[in-house]
């Protein structure tokens, strides 16, 4: 017979056994890129079946926490395998054609939450925060000004240096730098017009209008480790979304 894990609300047992999993992962057991143990192993450990393990799996896989490799095992998904890699960034030009990503760094100050930022963050209202702001091009065009905002603590040592030699996707740098891996992302967007400093930096003329994508990213446990605005000049792309 399974066992029964208690539960203060009825969760059906593949669900409990997959929070189990994700407490593993939140305490650090298995890393980003790591294989974790196999089904039957899980299932002896949990003293559940492999049936019930194999679905646990199953649902983190869908959620990009865990990646299934045929014929190898199953491993902790990691921010530097390339199809996840920039899975958040979801502009696209036009004509479909791929482009070369790179992005020029602009600066990196120490600051303090404002309401806003510490009510998305979950922090003390004036909490330490490192504020990050990057120019994103395609294929050598300037396309988006990134502003992000995280909260100093789980980040100590991010600074310009940092930023400067990862020179990548923030998110590896969080995983490999910091242990903070981003499991998934909320967005919001809306059309706005170009700031002065956006628009000179972007080349544009002030009130130019941008599409606005505003990201709070979680990180396990669905806490929030990152807000970021996206400011994009879409004329020739746009913001692709795969729904289902």
């Amino acid at each position: 017979m399974e066992k029964q894990f208690n539960s203060p609300s009825y969760r059906p047992l593949y669900d409990q056994i997959k929070v189990l999993l994700t407490q593993s992962l939140i305490g650090g057991e298995w890393r980003p890129g790591d294989m974790i143990p196999s089904e039957i192993e899980l299932a002896s450990r949990f003293k559940v079946s492999q049936g019930t393990v194999r679905k646990a799996i199953d649902s983190l896989a869908s959620e990009n926490i865990l990646i299934r490799r045929q014929g190898k095992g199953t491993y902790v998904a990691t921010h530097d395998e390339d199809v996840i890699k920039l899975r958040f960034l979801r502009l696209t030009a036009v004509t479909g054609q791929k482009e070369v990503l790179q992005n020029e760094f602009l600066s990196c100050t120490k600051s303090k939450a404002d309401a806003y930022i510490a009510k998305i963050l979950d922090v003390k209202a004036s909490a330490a925060t490192i504020e990050v702001k990057r120019l994103l091009t395609f294929s050598g065009r300037p396309l988006i000004y990134d502003h992000i905002v995280v909260p100093a603590a789980p980040f100590k040592g991010l600074n310009s240096a940092a930023v400067l030699e990862n020179n990548g996707s923030m998110y590896s740098m969080y995983e490999t730098q910091f242990g903070v891996r981003m499991i998934r992302a909320e967005e919001r967007l809306q059309a706005v017009g170009a700031s002065k400093e956006v628009a000179a930096t972007l080349g544009l003329k002030e009130g130019f209008p941008l599409l606005s994508i505003e990201r709070i990213s979680y990180t396990y446990g669905d806490k929030p480790m990152e807000w970021r605005l996206g400011l994009c000049i879409t004329d020739d792309h746009h913001y692709m979304n795969e729904l289902e």
